[in-house]
């Protein structure tokens, strides 16, 4: 039989073609990568519609529009003034200017924020709703107010700090502390 190229059936083999061969040949090798990148392909695909019905049951599809109000978060700014955890979290009113996508915006910045990047991601925007008047009847919205830094007074220096040489000059510098606590300490040459 087999020197006319047939290869019988045998019922050993049916029994064994489940079970993986100790030396393995071409065709089982080729059997097991596919079982391998089937069961890739399909781990992949669960994982991909399990992320995807999370991220749809708790996304909610931004509805901003050119000209609306929006108030902009300052996670990333370092350069507002004052301590950062006295900042704001978000600031503005700001007025969206144009749309780029579903997820981002470009808002018309001013005051000390001109100098910023105008467009923005919509996880750092949320619109802006203004103070309802006839809810909240006994707000009244007290404006802030700094107290004025006189600037008129002498500059009188209670004591020297510290003292540095600059390299590569014969010049040196000194911090002074001044008398009245508005002036802070600064480095002045000789």
């Amino acid at each position: 039989m087999l020197d006319k190229k047939w290869n019988p059936r045998l019922p050993e083999d049916k029994l064994r073609k489940d079970l993986i061969d100790i030396y393995l040949t071409a065709f089982s090798f080729k059997i097991m990568l596919d079982k391998v990148k089937n069961h890739a392909k399909q781990s992949m695909k669960d994982d991909f519609d399990y992320e995807k019905q999370k991220w749809d049951k708790n996304h909610k599809v931004p509805d901003f529009k050119v000209g609306d109000l929006v108030l902009v978060s300052t996670l990333n700014f370092n350069n507002i003034k004052g301590p950062k955890k006295l900042k704001d979290s978000y600031v503005g009113p700001f007025v969206i200017v144009a749309l780029h996508g579903t997820n981002a915006v470009q808002v018309e910045l001013s005051g000390e924020l001109e100098n910023k990047h105008h467009n923005f991601p919509v996880s750092l925007i949320k619109p802006y709703q203004p103070d309802d008047k006839e809810l909240f009847l006994l707000r009244n919205p007290t404006p802030l107010t700094v107290p004025p830094v006189e600037q008129n007074e002498d500059k009188k220096i209670k004591k020297v700090i510290k003292e540095r040489r600059l390299r590569g000059k014969n010049q040196g510098e000194y911090l002074v502390r001044y008398r009245n606590t508005v002036h802070e300490d600064e480095w002045l040459a000789e």
